[in-house]
């Protein structure tokens, strides 16, 4: 049996935490707590402060480990812990607010130094009025036209499982070379 790790990383609030418990076939291991800022509380009631994991089998023979980073600074000590050993990871970025793309960039910058291993970006909440498209979102974001850049709904299994999807067959592409 072969087992890939994979980590969802981005911004507080993105949907990582959701896009887990989507398409995860046990009950999502979480460590979220009640949020202590007044702005954090108005966003949403509970953020992770180590990380989430979740976990798919593809078939006999593959099985993939999902592990939601934390999204805000004060807990990216974890990040480098959860980065170890990583194949691939997946950015989510919130395409509803502009004012975290920066954040994810961020992010995304530091998890490319942790391992030269494939990504992907998710352009979450795609169902929300507001969202950008991903087209838009690659250009805000300065992202190279051979990085994927999915649409996706982070409540959506479907959508999940075709982000998770892109980042698998990269991940295999990556093996064969």
């Amino acid at each position: 049996m072969q087992t890939v790790k994979m980590v969802i990383t981005g911004p507080f609030s993105s949907g990582k935490t959701e896009f887990i418990k989507s398409i995860s076939e046990i009950d999502v291991v979480s460590t979220e707590r009640e949020v202590t800022t007044e702005a954090e509380k108005r966003e949403k009631g509970a953020t992770t402060v180590a990380m989430d994991f979740g976990r798919i089998t593809v078939d006999d023979d593959l099985v993939l480990y999902l592990f939601g980073t934390p999204g805000q600074r004060r807990f990216d000590f974890m990040w480098e812990i959860l980065a170890e050993g990583m194949l691939g990871f997946v950015v989510m970025v919130d395409s509803a607010k502009p004012e975290t793309f920066r954040e994810a960039k961020s992010i995304l910058e530091t998890f490319r130094a942790y391992a030269p291993t494939p990504y992907v970006v998710a352009a979450n909440k795609q169902d929300h009025p507001d969202a950008w498209a991903p087209d838009d979102l690659r250009i805000a974001l300065r992202i190279d036209p051979e990085v994927k850049l999915l649409p996706c709904v982070a409540k959506n299994k479907d959508s999940v499982r075709d982000v998770l999807l892109e980042l698998l067959y990269s991940i295999l592409e990556d093996m064969e070379t």
